[in-house]
């Protein structure tokens, strides 16, 4: 009863959010704990305790958030209410080591006495994590130094300086490779800054809340709450920052307040959980989100997509709110197009502000390098502004005004990071993926789908987050250091990946690939960890949201969905439309691959016996490990099971469209109960490559792959095929049995080899085993049940048991094949006996009664 109350009250707290969360939260755990106290076990114990911790651990992370609002000119921030399950809860856990050190997730903010000298033993602290550096780093590196050694007459003047600009802030990076690092913090400067709303009031401790900004550690210690790898996590550093034997810098400097060391902080504590000084690169926009929390947009400039109005009002209107971080990145330009341009390539930029005037719609942009070439202008309609040639702004250092046009053309992607004080709601589900098999990378059947039901119609927006790990650190490094390639094709061998919306039926359930079904929304492809879908949704329907991926290199993934709204969602993983299903392997060998139907060689294909206990819809889902091999999947009503030799448009009851490249699938309204023959083929004899087949059911089924006609069966041939003269309708061979056996007859149209006169194969005939001859000739086992078929595609009869003596007796055993028309053929029927023991078969005569 107590516990019921509880769920009630968790299921609220999902869907409320600011002091109505906090009330759930207290109301839920306050039945857990009373529950607990009755718990029959120990073990229930346990885990109604735990559950009533997680709870108020909530509540005071919920209760923080509103105490910081209050005292803020920033709107609330929403958080993730939903209750985890224990399998999200590992996850969380276990993203929280990387590169050898422990981030936790934030509990609460740490207390004073932490970065007292008497909290300490009046010791200063150490960090004992290694920080890397690159070789070009290392080669005037001078060892860690604390800010009062580095800056000995500020320490005893004043160390506030610090932590508090004397002017403008104008930071810079020199050889730190971390240009979307610095570049994100020029660009989010006015909002770290000193004021009410400085985000750093809940981003760096100590803070001094009274001159609202960051107070400066008695020990040397300082604590980060960043956002990565699913939640809010916990990063401590020691303040000793890596000084240079030159005039040269290893992290980034305030050029106007050079004893500004809370920017170089920040740095360092991201540099942390990035790998070291030496990491390969990132995009501002994810740099931004670790450090704030904000929700990063890529916005692909170069696409044919881009709407341009529509793009700079929602950027525009945003930034003058305060609700959006802006950066710039270029591509792989060229030597001459950085000197003619006065860009650099494969860097990030800092948008400062943005305005327009009478003829132009502006950017301030900002090179974050220390001394770096500046936009000129030079070949584009910049050059007309008084605006962008080189100009700087208030004396600020590398910044200059470019037209939204020139921004459209010389740069690669806008990145874009929202204030999340933009919505009301939020809901977090992790999750962990294994990368699927080379032969199911084209298709969704294991990939993570998501149902998402919005009562309101209201915007939705869904971030997708990889979880950062040491594995991709690694082969950044590694692929830099054996190719010295750009930025973005080292990046790229972490691989893409994607969000996409579907509309399905039933609503809200499994999609298995894309083609067939309707796609509302596709994202692009990003190399990035993290990528957005905004949409509208449809209200009062559920819908599929699918996570894809291309090339993802580790066997295994953690990621986060955040679900953002300004109305309640209902969100949960996607159930299969279908309950039941399974999957096989197999592949098309020199052997098996027989081509489409237009071949003879088609029925060589691999088939599969689908059996069915009751009527039921069908879907089946073919894929392979060749993108552009053209593929199609068959499912043919059968005797049995057994091997199809012969297909007829009668034979078919369902078949996917004509082939397709990589994967296809194939839906039955209603099969019934019984065992069918599913034939996957590729387009062309002779293709080669391996295959997944899937098939899924609403009652339990069974799939088997069909065994080769030949296979543990001797394979007796006709000495010759059967070529019918003038006339011909019927022609036989006598078979000769020596002991009981088993066995049937395949028949197809064949080759004649030295054949004399014309005349075409036949094109429909039937064959079987016949005992004696004449008007008592008894039909042991015939094609097709009796009709005449094509011949192109194969014949079999069913198997037959063989007795020798019953042969001898009815005057012989015959092997018969028979064609309508009485018309010649030069091309005549290839026949073969399967069988179980040694058979012989003779020369064929004409049999026409």
């Amino acid at each position: 009863m107590m516990e019921g109350k509880a769920l009630e009250h968790e299921r609220l707290l999902a869907q409320a959010s600011g002091p109505q969360a906090l009330e759930h939260a207290i109301a839920a755990a306050q039945c857990y704990m009373q529950v607990a106290g009755k718990a029959a076990t120990p073990s229930e114990r346990s885990r109604l305790s735990r559950r009533c911790k997680e709870l108020i651990a909530l509540g005071e992370r919920l209760k923080a958030n509103i105490n910081a609002v209050a005292g803020s000119s920033r709107p609330p921030v929403p958080e993730s209410t939903r209750p985890l399950t224990a399998a999200e809860q590992t996850i969380v856990l276990r993203s929280s080591r990387l590169h050898g050190n422990l981030f936790v997730p934030w509990e609460s903010d740490p207390i004073p006495a932490s970065f007292s000298k008497s909290g300490t033993d009046g010791a200063a602290y150490v960090d004992s994590s290694s920080f890397s550096l690159s070789a070009e780093q290392q080669a005037i590196f001078a060892g860690w130094k604390r800010p009062v050694d580095i800056f000995p007459a500020a320490a005893q003047a004043d160390p506030g300086e610090f932590m508090e600009a004397a002017s403008e802030i104008d930071l810079a990076q020199d050889l730190a490779t971390d240009c979307s690092v610095v570049a994100s913090l020029c660009a989010a400067v006015r909002h770290l800054g000193p004021s009410k709303g400085s985000l750093l009031r809940s981003l760096m401790y100590p803070f001094d809340q009274e001159a609202m900004r960051p107070a400066v550690s008695e020990n040397g210690k300082y604590v980060f709450r960043m956002n990565f790898n699913g939640c809010w996590r916990q990063v401590t550093i020691d303040d000793r920052l890596p000084v240079s034997s030159t005039h040269r810098t290893l992290y980034v400097v305030d050029r106007r307040n050079p004893m500004l060391i809370w920017p170089a902080l920040v740095e360092k504590a991201y540099l942390k959980i990035r790998g070291g000084y030496d990491f390969p690169g990132s995009n501002s926009g994810t740099d931004l989100h670790a450090l704030t929390g904000w929700i990063p947009e890529q916005i692909f400039l170069q696409s044919d997509d881009i709407e341009l109005d529509e793009t700079w009002n929602r950027i525009k209107t945003a930034h003058d709110q305060g609700n959006a971080i802006i950066t710039l990145g270029t591509g792989n330009l060229s030597r001459e197009e950085e000197e003619t341009l006065g860009l650099v390539k494969e860097h990030d930029y800092a948008v400062l502000d943005l305005k327009r005037d009478a003829h132009n719609r502006l950017f301030l942009v900002k090179n974050p390098w220390c001394d770096s070439l500046v936009w000129t202008g030079v070949g584009s309609s910049a050059t007309l502004s008084v605006h962008t040639v080189g100009s700087a702004s208030n004396d600020m250092t590398n910044t200059f005004w470019m037209t939204f046009e020139d921004v459209l053309q010389h740069f690669d992607s806008l990145y874009v990071n929202w204030s999340p004080s933009l919505f009301t709601y939020r809901q977090d589900h992790h999750f962990s993926w294994e990368i699927p098999s080379k032969t199911e990378e084209l298709i969704f059947t294991h990939n993570p789908q998501y149902s998402v039901l919005s009562p309101s119609g209201s915007p939705v927006w869904v971030l997708l987050s990889r979880h950062w790990q040491d594995g991709e650190l690694n082969i950044l490094r590694q692929r830099k250091a054996e190719r010295d390639s750009s930025l973005a094709t080292v990046s790229k061998q972490l691989g893409f990946m994607a969000l996409a919306l579907f509309a399905t039926s039933p609503p809200g359930t499994r999609v298995p690939l894309t083609e067939g079904h309707r796609c509302l929304h596709q994202g692009p492809y990003v190399d990035s960890p993290n990528t957005l879908l905004r949409y509208d949704p449809t209200p009062g329907t559920a819908q599929t949201l699918v996570v894809a991926q291309d090339e993802l290199p580790l066997p295994k993934y953690s990621f986060t969905l955040s679900f953002f709204s300004c109305k309640p969602l209902t969100v949960a993983p996607a159930a299969e439309a279908l309950a039941h299903n399974t999957t096989v392997s197999g592949a098309w060998t020199r052997r098996t691959a027989g081509g489409s139907s237009a071949h003879a060689s088609y029925l060589s294909n691999p088939q599969f016996a689908l059996t069915l206990p009751r009527a039921t819809p069908l879907t089946l889902v073919l894929s392979t490990d060749l993108p552009d091999l053209a593929v199609h999947v068959a499912v043919l009503f059968s005797s049995g099971g057994q091997r199809v030799t012969a297909v007829a448009g009668r034979d078919l009851l369902g078949s996917s469209v004509e082939y397709q490249r990589g994967c296809t699938f194939v839906s039955v309204a209603a099969a019934d109960a019984g065992t069918y023959t599913v034939v996957a083929s590729t387009f062309e004899p002779g293709q080669t490559g391996r295959f997944s087949l899937r098939v899924c059911a609403a009652v339990p089924l069974t799939l088997k792959p069909v065994l080769a006609d030949a296979a543990g069966r001797l394979r007796t041939a006709a000495p010759t095929p059967a070529r019918f003269g003038d006339g011909e309708e019927r022609l036989r061979a006598r078979v000769g049995v020596g002991r009981l056996t088993r066995a049937s007859v395949l028949a197809r149209s064949g080759s004649a080899s030295g054949g004399s006169g014309g005349g075409a194969a036949p094109s429909a005939i039937r064959v079987a085993l016949e005992l004696g001859s004449g008007p008592r000739r008894t039909v042991l086992a015939i094609s097709g049940e009796g009709e005449f078929v094509d011949a192109a595609l194969g014949l079999r009869t069913s198997e037959v048991d063989l007795d020798p003596e019953l042969v001898r007796r009815s005057g012989g055993l015959w092997l018969v094949v028979e064609q309508i028309g009485g018309r010649r053929s030069a091309h005549g029927v290839v026949v073969e006996v399967l069988s179980d023991s040694p058979v012989q078969v003779g020369e064929w005569e004409n049999a026409d009664d």
